[in-house]
């Protein structure tokens, strides 16, 4: 039998510990992980973060191995500018190899450098999605700490990272769709008994109430239920 070569052991234990995200119980924990695995994976890695940003120009970081990751992001916000804005909208990768040299993203590379010690950046596009667009990107405070493999193995890290965050994700969204299918389900049969309406006159009530209040039809149907229990109780 082969043995794999590094790189092949590499991959083949990226998609092993991503595969067991897929049992992980929210989106919000499998980013998290995915952060720490980029860190341990991608060679010349000290650090790793989860870049997310929406046509809107707000930049968000789910998901940070350090304070440095988060640090960056804003400064990412604060000049609408740097590699891992540039990964998530443009590029599959962008690589800063000296930020000290490197002069693509001016106002981003002054307080970079002015408010933490990184000097070598790897951003990889993680996905677009309608409005919203995310990178994994892997920092070091060397310069140069990034090479080919870095590439190869944080390319193959970001591919199967936004497999598995995607349907956590999805996952996440379809256990609250049926939380609050239950919920509306559960108010519609209180004005219902308590009205003597039938269900799409309850649901109608229930809709006109969300809509006078701009209050979403989930939140107001919650407020009746727990209303109701706390007057049983």
């Amino acid at each position: 039998m082969a043995v794999p070569g590094p790189d092949e052991s590499t991959h083949l234990r990226i998609a092993e510990l991503v595969r067991g995200l897929y049992s992980r119980p929210d989106a919000g924990t499998v980013i998290a992980e995915l952060a720490e695995h980029a860190a341990i994976e991608v060679p010349g890695a000290q650090y790793a973060g989860i870049t997310v940003t929406r046509r809107s120009k707000t930049v968000e970081t789910p998901a940070a191995t350090h304070l440095y990751p988060m640090l960056l992001d804003k400064i990412q916000q604060r000049h609408q500018q740097g590699p891992c804005l540039t990964a998530a909208w443009d590029e599959k990768v962008v690589h800063v190899a000296d930020l000290q040299t490197d002069d693509r993203f001016p106002l981003y590379r002054q307080d970079a450098l002015a408010e933490t010690p990184i000097r070598s950046i790897m951003a990889f596009q993680l996905f677009i999605e309608g409005e919203a667009m995310g990178a994994l990107n892997v920092y070091s405070e060397q310069p140069g700490a990034f090479g080919e493999q870095s590439r190869t193995i944080g390319q193959v890290f970001a591919a199967h990272s936004s497999v598995a965050w995607n349907a956590a994700r999805r996952d996440e969204q379809f256990r609250l769709a049926l939380a609050s299918r239950d919920i509306i389900g559960q108010a519609k049969g209180m004005i219902m008994e308590r009205y003597g309406v039938d269900a799409v006159q309850a649901f109608d009530l229930l809709r006109r109430l969300s809509q006078d209040s701009n209050v979403p039809l989930v939140r107001i149907a919650t407020d009746l239920v727990e209303k109701s229990q706390a007057e049983k109780s």
